[in-house]
This record gives C-alpha cells, sequence and structure tokens, in this order.
C-alpha cells in the first residue's frame, strides 16, 4: 500500500485541499476506518504513539507518521492545530 503514497511531513498538511468526496466508499471500510481513528486518539492521548495516516488531497495519496490529539466529527486533529478530514483517510496504523 506504501508505494502508491508519497510521504509528507505534519507541518505541510495545512497547506494542502481537500475535495468533498469520500475516498471510501464501502460501508465496512469506513467503519473500520472510524475504529481505527478512535485507536489513533487513544495511543496519541495516553502514549504519545505516532501512527501512520494514509490520505488523499486533491493532487495524489499521501502518509504522514504523527501523534493524533482529537477528532471532531468531520477532522482528525495533528498537532499545532492540523487537520485532515476523515473522509479523505484511507487507513490509519
Amino acid at each position: 500500500m506504501t508505494k502508491e503514497f508519497t510521504i509528507i511531513d505534519k507541518e505541510d498538511i495545512a497547506l494542502l485541499k481537500f475535495p468533498i468526496t469520500d475516498v471510501l466508499d464501502d460501508v465496512d471500510e469506513i467503519k473500520t476506518r472510524i475504529s481505527e481513528i478512535n485507536r489513533a486518539l487513544s495511543l496519541g492521548n495516553l502514549e504519545h504513539s505516532k501512527i501512520k495516516i494514509f490520505f488523499e488531497d486533491i493532487e495524489s495519496k499521501k502518509i504522514v507518521d504523527t501523534t493524533v490529539w482529537g477528532v471532531t466529527d468531520k477532522n482528525v486533529i495533528l498537532k499545532q492545530g492540523v487537520m485532515i478530514p476523515i473522509h479523505r483517510i484511507y487507513k490509519l496504523f
């Protein structure tokens, strides 16, 4: 999976633009994504563990290795208020 994704620095995510469409169309994959987000949030808050987030902006697929600090109903929040829309995330691990 990582071959088609480009590594990006967390600080550069704030400069990206995200479409409104979801990258996933399978209901089970969407449920799995929510579970992975909740797990990443727990790891970030309890152990300050980094996690890989696979996502896509308007240009290409990207991966970031970072700590998840918070989650809203629409976004995953990283350090310094950087956000990735949940509907643009493929996988977290």
